[in-house]
């Protein structure tokens, strides 16, 4: 499974990698050469500013941002209030807004109310039948921010809401399921596969996949059996992701991770990751069946964290798994 962005408190996302460690690593958390790859491979190349690669052979599951809400809680101008923010985010945008948070210390709430502003949020919701209305949010700026532009949409439309963080998706799941709290930001992939695997089992096939439609149908199958409905997807998506430098990007000239594996298999690149990556098919493992990407070390550092952002920027490694909307990805 990809990273869970709700399941740590301390940081943004922990591993729930559901497969056995790595093998083998030196003291500094780098494997050795791999004997199969072939080619010079691409060197790291240090550079300040980080670019995600397009995965253009869909490696990953689709994790656009949509609205859970409670059924009993719904009503059509609820959901249409919330779709009004569905479709004023995509990931370029929400990079920018979690690069005003994450790295220039903007709160999730003024975030939230100046992009509302920006892109006149408000205008046109019909008003709905009021009442109380809980926003849960988990314990991350991104998804804190996302929960307070569903506020002030859900105002505009004549509800008395409000926002609470609660924690990781095991609290406040089941919350939303009892109407506890009656709307939560979610992810589309990820929350498909929690329901699904909480319906049938840990071992039970995936759901989730690359293609939005199809998941969401599925997403919407599960939900109906445990009173939850779904307002529209957006364009914004917050997924597992592999970047390089610009200045990779512009010694080597990739922009796909398709052309990454055309140019770059060999033994001088170096792949950065969870401990859990070379086994995973989300990450290295992933690479090599659906791409054919051969890399000629891996270092094991945190799961899209300072650390593999660093080594990049370091010129450590040449490849690092990050997640698509991180803030640190915004031009400039």
């Amino acid at each position: 499974m990809r990273i869970d962005k709700l399941a740590a408190a301390a940081v943004v996302t922990v591993a729930l990698f559901a497969v056995a460690g790595c093998g083998e690593s030196g003291s500094s958390g780098t494997q050795q050469p791999d004997a199969a790859a072939s080619g010079a491979g691409c060197a790291p190349v240090a550079g300040d500013a980080l670019v995600v690669l397009e995965d253009d052979k869909h490696l990953q599951t689709v994790d656009n941002v949509i609205p859970a809400i409670n059924a009993k809680a719904s009503s059509p101008q609820l959901v249409a209030a919330l779709d009004k923010v569905s479709a004023a985010l995509d990931t370029p945008k929400l990079i920018e807004l979690n690069k005003q948070m994450d790295v220039d210390r903007k709160s999730p709430a003024a975030t939230a109310q100046a992009f509302a502003d920006s892109v006149q949020l408000t205008n046109g919701i019909e008003r709905g039948p009021g009442g109380k209305i809980t926003v849960g949010a988990a314990n991350f700026t991104e998804n804190e921010m996302l929960a307070n532009l569903y506020v002030i949409a859900l105002k505009a439309a004549g509800y008395d809401a409000s926002t609470t963080t609660i924690g990781n998706r095991q609290l406040y799941e089941p919350q939303l399921e009892r109407g506890e709290i009656q709307v939560v930001p979610e992810y589309v992939g990820t929350l498909t596969e929690f329901l699904n695997k909480k319906a049938n089992g840990p071992d039970a096939p995936a759901k989730a996949s690359s293609d939005l439609d199809a998941t969401v149908t599925a997403l919407k199958e599960l939900g109906g059996k445990n009173n939850l409905t779904f307002g529209q997807p957006s364009q914004a998506a917050d997924q597992n992701a592999f970047a390089v430098t610009k200045a990779f990007v512009d010694k080597n000239q990739v922009t796909t991770l398709s052309e990454f594996t055309e140019k770059c298999s060999g033994s001088a690149t170096v792949l950065g990751g969870p401990p859990e990556c070379p086994t995973n098919v989300f990450c290295q493992l992933g690479l090599e069946k659906t791409y054919g990407l051969k890399v000629g070390s891996f270092k094991s550092l945190d799961v899209a964290g300072p650390l593999t952002k660093d080594a990049l920027r370091q010129g450590t490694i040449s490849l690092g798994l990050v997640l698509s909307s991180d803030g640190s990805l915004a031009a400039g």
